[in-house]
């Protein structure tokens, strides 16, 4: 039996050894489906509302999807453009944006946040990040991070300090769409976040 067990752990080790490195987006996917197929019973966090009033079950995601997140949000930071390019879904990507903008496809936003980074000079501040996933009916698990930053942005030479809530679909280890919700802070709020 000795003999049996050191054969398979040679051979585990010779093939994990040989595998070719996987790409971040496709070792992020590996990771949340693994995490999905876990014999631990997931936990009900809450619920989702269907556009019928079906309440659909939510349940604590893959932290895996929270760090894909925030290397996104550094990578905004960053203004580095091309890791934010590769994080993004290939087909299909979707940014819906706080005062209705609808950016389609991966070189649309890259050219909305050119523009945009130059004019404003954002800076995000994260404050959390929440992940959650449900099956939907075609029985496919659907991964999002919810997270919150503050957001400072230079226009004209002033300061504006906002609050934002993303919320993000992770498919495949990539962002497959996200949507930003914002608020101008109040002085009260600025105040108590330099405390």
């Amino acid at each position: 039996m000795k003999k049996v067990f050191i054969i398979l752990l040679g051979a585990t080790l010779f093939i994990s050894c040989n595998e070719t490195k996987k790409s971040d987006g496709e070792a992020h996917a590996a990771m949340i489906e693994s995490t999905m197929k876990s014999d631990s019973a997931p936990q009900q966090i809450g619920y989702q509302i269907s556009d019928k009033g079906e309440k659909i079950s939510l349940y604590g995601g893959d932290m895996v999807a929270v760090s894909l997140w925030e290397t996104y949000i550094k990578a905004h930071n960053e203004r580095d453009l091309e890791t934010i390019a590769a994080l993004n879904a290939e087909k299909d990507f979707m940014v819906y944006g706080p005062t209705g903008e609808v950016i389609k496809g991966t070189e649309a936003h890259m050219a909305f946040l050119t523009t945009w980074f130059e004019q404003t000079n954002p800076t995000w501040t994260t404050k959390f990040l929440i992940t959650n996933m449900y099956t939907d009916k075609e029985g496919k698990v659907q991964q999002w991070v919810t997270s919150g930053h503050d957001l400072t942005l230079t226009v004209e030479g002033e300061e504006v300090k906002l609050n934002q809530v993303h919320d993000g679909l992770i498919v495949d280890g990539k962002i497959k769409m996200f949507t930003v919700n914002e608020r101008v802070m109040v002085q009260e709020q600025e105040e108590k976040a330099k405390e």
